[in-house]
């Protein structure tokens, strides 16, 4: 991992013996504020992963004009392998750990298999309900169910279908990965009038022309455990669901998941990050050759981190929406207004103007 002026300004490793468990935090940039950034619990996560994540953090937090800079952090053990009560101590022996940088130069958030319940088990490791956001309500929280990253990412969708000239009303929508993200995105751009017509999750991807709805969907994933046991539609291949010839295709689970293998066979007018790093970078330029509109990650996820600054300013749900709304829509539209002047693709012209904000 190489740094550059920019960051990283802290990398710390911490080991668990009692677990035999490695975690990691970047803090990528402090230069706006505290570096701002979730906690991801995955077999596969290390250093590397959770640097390029910070970056795109630092670049978030920016762009979306908060008073954060950049960070994140893994845990390096799948919670499928472990019980509930070792999952209580490690994340509350990460929480501990991370006392001589929290909240002064990191303030962390849910992420991949991080909710509520350990965000409460972080405040108990740690001691400061202000070292992260995502909290319980009772802990001064705002409640994660509200959805503000796929309210954000919905909003970016209806941006970018604007831009294309596509009305949102019966817009076709592919949404890769039901959680967090993909659940909300699809419920809110329900709610616009959207279609959408396709989903995935691990298990594979569920395929209907005439719609999938969110309610009856997700009625089906918590009561079956995946989507594809959904009474309609068609069963087709996880994969498969990125050449679908839809309006927009919202990747919202895991990193790297448009690459080489599969860009070619991208037939969506808009692509909407709804997951961080979901593209790898050299299949970005290749996408806007061929006039696909790519809103990026952090850009067009930053509900999340948008809802996380009005926790920790104590805003109300409603006041929260607003400034996702608003900030979203700023963001977009500066991204795309100086990519229609300079001629950059969307994503360099929300960076320049993140590295603007950065000095």
């Amino acid at each position: 991992m190489q740094g550059d002026t920019l960051g990283p300004s802290y990398i710390i490793q911490m080991y668990n013996p009692k677990h035999n468990v490695w975690a990691a935090t970047v803090i990528d940039n402090i230069k706006r504020g505290p570096g701002k950034g979730g906690i991801r619990m995955t077999g596969t996560v290390g250093v590397e992963e959770v640097s390029r994540l910070a970056r795109a953090m630092t670049l978030k937090c920016a762009m979306a004009d908060l008073p954060f800079g950049g960070a994140k952090s893994g845990i390096t053990v799948d919670p499928k392998t472990i019980s509930k009560e070792a999952k209580r101590e490690i994340v509350t022996w990460f929480g501990e750990s991370l006392r001589m940088y929290a909240p002064k130069y990191y303030i962390s958030a849910p992420d991949i298999n991080m909710a509520e319940e350990e965000m409460r088990w972080f405040v108990e490791g740690h001691g400061d309900p202000k070292a992260i956001t995502g909290k319980p309500k009772d802990l001064g929280g705002l409640p994660h169910e509200l959805g503000s990253t796929g309210f954000g990412v919905a909003h970016s969708a209806r941006m970018a279908l604007d831009s294309k000239g596509i009305s949102v009303t019966g817009a076709t929508i592919a949404i890769e990965g039901y959680g967090n993200v993909g659940v909300f995105a699809h419920k809110f751009l329900e709610e616009m009038g959207a279609n959408i017509v396709a989903v995935s999750d691990s298990r594979g991807a569920i395929y209907d022309a005439s719609g999938l709805k969110h309610s009856e969907l997700l009625a089906t994933k918590q009561s079956k455990g995946s989507v594809t046991e959904h009474g309609t539609g068609e069963k087709i291949e996880g994969k498969k669901i990125f050449e679908l010839d839809v309006d927009v295709l919202i990747p919202a689970a895991l990193p790297d998941v448009i690459n080489k293998s599969n860009v070619e066979n991208i037939k969506a007018k808009i692509i909407v990050e709804g997951a961080n790093i979901s593209i790898v970078s050299e299949c970005v330029e290749e996408l806007h050759r061929r006039g696909v509109l790519v809103i990026p990650d952090f850009v067009a996820n930053a509900g999340g981190v948008i809802s996380s600054y009005a926790e920790h300013v104590g805003y109300d749900e409603k006041k929260m929406f607003e400034l996702v709304k608003e900030k979203i829509e700023k963001s977009v539209k500066a991204m795309l207004e100086r990519s229609k002047k300079t001629g950059e693709i969307p994503r360099s012209a929300a960076e320049a103007i993140a590295l603007e904000r950065l000095g």
